[in-house]
């Protein structure tokens, strides 16, 4: 296989079929917390799409050019951590100086990237499945974030029109909001193994 097929194969598998959020479960905090209103929703896939991007790209190099070279693969957590903190406070003084309305309805949750088990994931995931190749890297990384970005907007979608449908009232909030992501991660279960 051609290097463009093996970049386009992981990208949509990354996506699509094996969607951090859908299939393993990742960044469910934000997923849930943020996924009221689209355009919250947009905003925080965004973010999370820059800061997965870079921060996978970066621990990707890290990993491979220092932390294995040197035997330190020990310290491959609070590398990728304090990678992806200053990932995330880039993200924070762009918003403050350029988006002030959003940064101040993200709230709590905008530091919460930070802490984001869907970023750490991908960065160990990158090393764990052993893609020796930055491009393959950047690429991965960079369809985690749209994947997490489709996921949380279909989720806001979802619940935005759920606003205007007549929900027991037992099941309003919290409940609802549940089943609704039970239902897409077994409708996302359906591409498990289209592309391995």
């Amino acid at each position: 296989m051609d290097t463009l097929n093996i970049l386009l194969m992981g990208f949509i598998s990354i996506v699509i079929v094996n969607n951090l959020v859908f299939t393993k479960f990742l960044g469910i905090c934000p997923y849930l917390g943020v996924s009221g209103r689209i355009d919250m929703a947009l905003g925080m896939g965004m973010a999370v799409t820059f800061v997965v991007t870079l921060s996978g790209t970066l621990t990707w190099m890290i990993d491979h050019w220092i932390l294995m070279k040197m035997g330190l693969e020990v310290t491959r957590y609070v590398c990728f951590i304090l990678v992806i903190a200053g990932a995330v406070q880039l993200v924070e003084m762009y918003l403050r100086k350029f988006f002030p309305a959003l940064y101040e309805s993200f709230g709590i949750y905008l530091p919460l990237i930070t802490t984001n088990c869907a970023i750490l994931g991908l960065c160990l995931f990158i090393n764990l499945w052993g893609i020796d190749n930055l491009l393959e890297a950047v690429v991965l990384s960079f369809g985690a974030g749209i994947g997490f970005t489709m996921a949380i907007c279909i989720m806001a979608g979802i619940r935005e029109n759920l606003n205007l449908a007549d929900v027991p009232h037992c099941l309003k909030g919290a409940p609802i909001t549940l089943i609704t992501a039970g239902l897409l991660s077994l409708a996302f279960m359906g591409f498990v193994g289209m592309i391995k």
